[in-house]
């Protein structure tokens, strides 16, 4: 295709310079964020407390260089020290994952694979510092662990070994869904050198495998296979015995699967996971009896959403919730009673939390203002302090408003969602809108940062637009009627309650009717092609990713064919096929006047990317509308690599630049790309 050649403005000429000679610092763009920014934003990832509360690890990821290397992001691992407030870079350079405090030993663990290694293996590293050593490795990647209390023995799970045969052909063809591989637990004693891994006699995929806190147990979730839809809507949990391996107790449980963790003493686990079968998100607080496995759901009508608890004695457990857009953390006894409200909602986001027996609290936090960081609470405080700034340039970035609107849908419903102003708004002008569409339809938008590679935000609102984020009915944070009350009707009043938050944005007189995008990832990609269709006439421009067009089809292509029959649909195709046609995009093509750029993942195996062949197809074939397919080799539901992700940015921006303000850009990031000479038109 052609390139596109214009005049670089001196801003973007200045911003280049830079960059070509090592003066990299993001401030220099511009007030607000461009897709170049954005593209080198650093962010916590998780964050675990040793047990006596005098250190903290978290890990920082740090994107690869878009313009360098097109590399998911690494995960490196960090340490502070809560008395003195010191923090101190432990390991950077490489990836690492499964950080976990080695009971007894005054150390950290990790799961990495280095040159020379033949799998990904835990090595184990002083917190005094020094070199790390390799501690145990497996035949195949470990891909997870977990220490037993005396901080000797670990159960950790591994792919299922297999004999390599070698066939007589060239060539060897994939047969779908057979000969797959399991990923198997192991029980293994690192302090008996040649000691030969014991294997957990059970059948299928095991996900998670925690001792209990007398090393005489581990509860195991596992499926009954490695596919996808399995992992969502068939885990089960079982107890083991140690000596034996024989299964003592199944945990009474049908539905989504989410964390658990013992009590102290061993006698009931916490558990979150889904009401039942149709509940469509693990969000919901179970008691577990230990002893024979049954289980008692707390707290049923709470409208909100558990993320995460710990257990703070054998009676009590912390937990973190989503409540709306907010978050809150507190105490609930192990009854379900006396649930006491620590940090309330209204302020930063809390993402996840450690304690310590000492008092001490450490979380994973982002605000409007930034992206997620480590805080630290200590004993006898409410609220949280931060302690990193991973983006100290974002400081001095100015950047649009953020706040929580709320609507009322015609039906009823009371909708929220999240708004950022352009960033020279003025009270009375109406501005070119963007809508960003959550996926799932189970997730929610919170009033924490909501800037990414594929979410408009401080970008769109850099460029002059006001960002809308709805979260409709269906989505999570709600409970569990809200996030129930889209079920059976696909594309109907979820996707109403969108058109009606633009409308109160227009009565509001901040949006121009006239000017009104539409974009998001997966479903809501359905929502974007739906809305680039069926309502064609309120949207002036789209962009789909790895979304939905035909319900027929994607069913027979997904890898959660099942979990969309009980938790979306509740009703099979073939009981009413023209039911599923008519809720696709394909079936309204004929109104779509809206342009749309539609990018995809050529790997994506959750949305197939047939789904964008078929739009693509039938919006070139059956009308003039502005159409274009792009897609991501190497890439599925999501791009994961940094040149990926910054590509889709622009190209984004770059879209809603000309089809909601008549312009291609204005914005030194599409200069860039064209000096790069990387990214073409």
């Amino acid at each position: 295709m052609d390139r596109i050649h214009r005049v670089i403005p001196m801003q973007a000429l200045i911003f280049f310079i830079a960059i070509m000679f090592g003066f990299t610092d993001p401030v220099l763009a511009q007030t607000g964020l461009t897709p170049t920014q954005v593209s080198q934003l650093k962010s916590v990832g998780s964050v675990y407390l040793s047990p006596d509360g005098n250190t903290a690890a978290y890990t920082v990821l740090v994107p690869a260089d878009p313009f360098k290397n097109n590399a998911p992001a690494s995960a490196h691992l960090y340490l502070l020290d809560v008395q003195t407030g010191n923090t101190n870079a432990f390991i950077t350079g490489r990836s690492v994952s499964g950080v976990a405090f080695r009971p007894n030993h005054n150390s950290i663990t990790y799961i990495d694979k280095r040159d020379g290694d033949a799998t990904r293996s835990v090595y184990e590293i002083s917190l005094t510092g020094g070199e790390a050593q390799k501690l145990y490795s497996f035949e195949t990647n470990i891909s997870g662990y977990d220490w037993a209390p005396d901080g000797n023995h670990m159960v950790f799970r591994a792919a299922e070994p297999k004999e390599k045969t070698d066939s007589p052909l060239p060539y060897q063809p994939e047969i779908y869904e057979e000969n797959l591989t399991n990923t198997w637990a192991y029980i293994q004693n690192v302090a008996m050198p040649g000691h030969q891994p014991h294997r957990i006699p059970i059948d299928g995929t095991v996900y998670t495998a925690l001792w209990s806190p007398d090393q005489s147990k581990i509860a195991i979730a596992v499926s009954p296979t490695p596919l996808v839809d399995d992992s969502f809507m068939s885990q089960k949990v079982l107890i083991i015995d140690h000596r034996s391996r024989d299964i003592l107790a199944e945990v009474k449980h049908e539905g989504k699967l989410g964390s658990f963790s013992w009590s102290p003493n061993g006698d009931k686990i916490a558990m979150i996971a889904a009401a039942d079968i149709n509940d469509p998100i693990a969000g919901r607080l179970n008691i577990v009896n230990a002893e024979d496995g049954s289980a008692t759901l707390l707290q049923k009508d709470f409208e909100g959403m558990f993320e995460q608890v710990e257990w703070a004695d054998n009676n009590t457990l912390h937990y973190l919730a989503s409540k709306g857009v907010w978050s809150e953390f507190g105490t609930i006894r192990s009854d379900g009673s006396r649930m006491n409200v620590i940090i309330p909602t209204g302020g930063p986001i809390l993402k996840a939390f450690d304690h310590a027996s000492n008092g001490t609290y450490i979380f994973d936090v982002s605000t409007p203002e930034h992206p997620d960081e480590l805080y630290l609470m200590k004993k006898g405080e409410n609220t949280p302090e931060r302690i990193t700034n991973s983006n100290p340039w974002l400081d001095e970035v100015t950047l649009g408003k953020q706040e929580v609107i709320s609507f009322t849908t015609k039906d009823g419903f009371e909708i929220e969602g999240l708004l950022i102003y352009p960033i020279d708004y003025q009270e009375g002008t109406q501005y070119p809108l963007i809508n960003v569409i959550h996926g799932g339809p189970e997730a929610h938008y919170d009033n924490g940062w909501l800037t990414s590679y594929s979410i408009a935000g401080q970008m769109g609102a850099a460029d002059g637009f006001a960002v809308f984020y709805p979260n409709y009915r269906g989505s999570t944070g709600r409970g569990i009627e809200f996030a129930m009350s889209s079920q059976g009707d696909l594309a109907g009043a979820e996707f109403d309650d969108i058109v009606e938050g633009v409308d109160h944005l227009i009565s509001e007189g901040i949006v121009d009717e006239s000017k009104v995008g539409v974009t998001g990832g997966s479903y809501g990609g359905y929502a974007t092609a739906w809305l680039s269709t069926k309502y064609s006439d309120r949207f002036a421009a789209g962009v789909m990713f790895v979304g939905i067009s035909n319900n027929l089809s994607k069913w027979g292509t997904s890898d959660i064919p099942e979990e969309l029959y009980h938790v979306h649909a509740r009703k099979r195709i073939w009981d009413d096929y023209q039911d599923y046609l008519e809720r696709s995009p394909i079936y309204h093509v004929d109104n779509a006047k809206t342009p749309l750029l539609i990018m995809h993942g050529k790997e994506d195996t959750r949305v197939d990317p047939g789904q964008s062949y078929e739009l693509y197809r039938h919006i070139k074939t059956r009308t003039d509308t502005p159409v274009r397919l792009v897609l991501y080799p190497g890439e599925g539901h999501g791009n994961r690599n940094a040149t990926a992700q910054y590509d889709y940015s622009l190209r984004s921006m770059r879209w809603f630049n000309q089809y909601l303000k008549g312009q291609e850009t204005e914005r030194p990031d599409s200069e860039l790309k064209i000096e790069a000479g990387s990214i073409q038109n």
